[in-house]
């Protein structure tokens, strides 16, 4: 099991934002969080990002203890995430951005600096080769030299995918990453999600409150609904459940179908 989470709780002032939450997520598999507005899900990825700490429970990645780990900790220990609001930075172009992705591998010193030409040229070109390579995987060859507040939004989302990747994480932490995506653009997105998967070996922890997109992507998921787990399992069985169908379409709703 790459990453466990026992018993996670979380709140902010009054509001119990997650109240004992489990988690176990198998290497090499996609799996699905979802659950209404409201019901948690960015709540665990920053606590397992080290962004909120749980106040109670415990995150284990690889077998180790992470929980209350710092985020540029979590980041070199091998999880990477996007965000559910793009972070990109303006006034740069598409490739410092996705470049930006790469600086936890960076380890500037005063003597690679004095013999630059030799060492310090030599790792730039390294990194430099692994960039190039996201964005021909990523198909951003043709954006790669613009600001990026010229790129459209399913391609920023693209271009927020491929600064995760360079940081060749195992673990892959994607938090709605196809909101505010047209039909073609979400089919993209999750043909990438895959490829990613199978080329690179990455296990995929996916945010998603669109349930066809959890269908045709997840090995398994999780469905939350104010804090709480109310379904777990293969899609087909988490989105049969009559406590999700109730969550998504409301009480009257259920009752009338």
């Amino acid at each position: 099991m790459i990453l466990e989470c026992r018993d996670l709780e979380r709140s902010f002032g009054g509001l119990r934002a997650l109240k004992g939450v489990n988690l176990g997520i198998e290497k090499g598999e996609i799996f699905g969080l979802v659950g209404p507005n409201g019901s948690g899900k960015t709540t665990i990825v920053n606590a397992i990002t080290g962004f909120y700490p749980p106040d109670r429970g415990k995150i284990y990645f690889e077998g180790k203890d992470i929980t209350g780990v710092r985020p540029h900790e979590v980041a070199r220990l091998g999880i990477a995430r996007t965000f559910q609001n793009l972070a990109l930075f303006r006034g740069m172009s598409v490739l410092d951005n996705i470049m930006m992705g790469r600086h936890i591998h960076m380890r500037p010193s005063a003597l690679a600096s004095l013999f630059y030409w030799v060492w310090a040229e030599r790792d730039e070109i390294k990194q430099r080769e692994l960039v190039e390579d996201t964005i021909d995987f990523l198909q951003l060859q043709d954006v790669r030299d613009l600001p990026i507040e010229i790129v459209p939004l399913g391609l920023q989302k693209r271009i927020e995918l491929a600064r995760a990747l360079v940081s060749e994480p195992r673990l892959l932490i994607l938090d709605e990453p196809m909101a505010g995506m047209n039909q073609e653009e979400k089919e993209y997105m999750a043909r990438f999600i895959l490829d990613a998967r199978e080329e690179r070996g990455l296990t995929v922890l996916l945010i998603e409150h669109h349930m066809d997109v959890v269908a045709a992507l997840c090995d398994r998921m999780t469905v939350l609904s104010y804090g709480e787990q109310i379904a777990n399992g293969t899609p087909t069985e988490a989105l049969s459940d009559p406590r999700v169908i109730e969550a998504y379409l409301g009480t009257k709703r259920l009752h009338a179908a």
